[in-house]
């Protein structure tokens, strides 16, 4: 399990990669931080983010509701996914992606 959740649901491009780097500013090497995100650009955002900062994506994976680290979600954020990459017969549960990175 992840170090920090950064839950940056409801945002679009930049924004779940800027959030990302300002949490990870003054971490250490090795702590891992998971980034939810209903945007369909953060799955190959935030690789592309650490290849460019040297650290390590570990992880991306469909993120559900209930899924572990839940506890972390921000009730008021705006949950609404965007037309691109989102599919209506999807789980009813499918809350977007987990994408989990270790800081180099």
């Amino acid at each position: 399990m992840s170090d920090t959740l950064v839950d940056a649901r409801g945002l679009r491009c930049p924004l779940p990669v800027i959030r990302l780097a300002a949490a990870a500013k003054g971490l250490p090497a090795g702590t891992e931080l998971t980034v939810l995100s209903t945007d369909p650009a953060a799955k190959h955002d935030v690789p592309a983010w650490c290849r460019m900062r040297g650290h390590e994506h570990v992880a991306t994976r469909e993120h559900h509701s209930g899924s572990p680290g839940e506890e972390g979600r921000d009730a008021g954020a705006d949950n609404t996914p965007g037309d691109e990459g989102w599919d209506e017969t999807a789980d009813e549960g499918w809350d977007g992606w987990a994408v989990t990175v270790r800081l180099g």
